[in-house]
């Protein structure tokens, strides 16, 4: 796939909206690419059930396409001993993509989740990294309304490490979408003072997370920023800091949803037996759907389970506390 002879997302915009666009899109794709087309069929008997908590869903969804996400091998040497399936030049030869300006390519990802579900790798084969792809994010976002945009660290879901990609799916697929407006005005705290970004902590939901808002991409990357490098410290082991990151853009405000992590997989995932649960976290569980590649895992898992999950993976009430403080100090939050 030649980049430059492919049309451009911010040019069709001028003549329809993204959801007509990527909705006319995904269409062509199940048209020609049977690949496709069955497994988005097949999301038709796609199953679900809800667990209710303090205010909030979680849903759970067994999907056996997701398979091959749940159960990736993401050591390097598997890496290494793997074509990449996101560089343009390896891509099946059915598969179309729109470009995003000169870095992105927008493409039907062929495993879905979520009824419209996009992956939208780098033109280059570059590591999964987040900070520097901020903008290249909240570009995303804008000009993809009408979805939401997510991002897996390469140790927190992605099943291509080796390549920078994001993901995209219908807006308020994840209940994280919808409960945040509720929950911000109850259960949050605020973390800066600034009249051009609002970042907030959420420590009571299952899992941690971080949310920004603000009408300004300059001070989205700003306020991330600062996030990230205040997480980076605190993880000096990682290449790059254990997170997730949810984002979209809605009445001209962008939102962007981040959890910090410690563990990539929890203990049930290698469990053995009755007790193993094959559940790989990743942006789209910690938005609020829990993945389950297989029937056993999606009867029996429960909401402890769930509990416990979050738990494992997530960074403890003390860490996200110092996190917090830290957090309040640069962004110049009086303690």
């Amino acid at each position: 796939m030649n980049v430059n002879s492919i049309n451009k997302l911010e040019n069709l915009l001028e003549e329809k909206s993204s959801t007509q666009i990527l909705g006319d899109f995904l269409n062509d794709q199940l048209i020609n690419w049977p690949l496709a087309t069955g497994n988005y069929k097949g999301l038709e008997k796609v199953e679900e059930k809800e667990f209710q908590f303090d205010g909030y869903t979680i849903k759970v969804q067994f999907n056996p396409e997701r398979i091959r996400s749940s159960a990736a091998k993401v050591d390097q040497k598997s890496i290494e001993n793997r074509a990449c399936f996101l560089c343009l030049d390896k891509l099946p030869k059915e598969q179309a993509g729109i470009a995003q300006g000169d870095d992105f390519v927008i493409l039907v990802n062929p495993f879905p989740i979520i009824p419209q579900h996009f992956t939208i790798p780098k033109v280059d084969h570059v590591d999964q990294s987040f900070e520097e792809n901020v903008s290249g994010m909240l570009s995303l976002a804008k000009n993809m309304q009408g979805y939401t945009l997510f991002y897996n660290g390469p140790k927190c879901g992605a099943s291509a490490p080796d390549h920078m990609h994001f993901q995209a799916g219908n807006k308020d697929f994840m209940p994280v979408e919808t409960e945040y407006a509720v929950l911000k005005n109850l259960q949050s705290e605020l973390l800066s003072n600034s009249n051009q970004f609002e970042m907030r902590a959420f420590s009571n939901y299952l899992r941690k997370m971080i949310s920004i808002e603000s009408e300004s991409e300059i001070e989205m990357m700003k306020a991330v920023s600062v996030f990230y490098q205040t997480f980076s410290v605190m993880q000096p082991e990682e290449k790059e800091p254990m997170l997730n990151a949810i984002c979209s853009f809605v009445d001209g405000k962008y939102s962007m949803h981040l959890f910090p992590r410690k563990l990539h997989r929890p203990s049930q995932y290698f469990a053995e037996g009755d007790q193993q649960l094959l559940i790989s976290p990743a942006s789209v569980d910690f938005g609020g759907v829990f993945i389950t590649p297989r029937r056993e895992d999606f009867e029996k898992i429960t909401s402890d389970d769930i509990v416990d999950i979050f738990k494992q993976v997530s960074v403890d009430d003390e860490f996200f506390q110092s996190l917090c403080k830290k957090l309040r100090v640069n962004l110049g939050l009086s303690l």
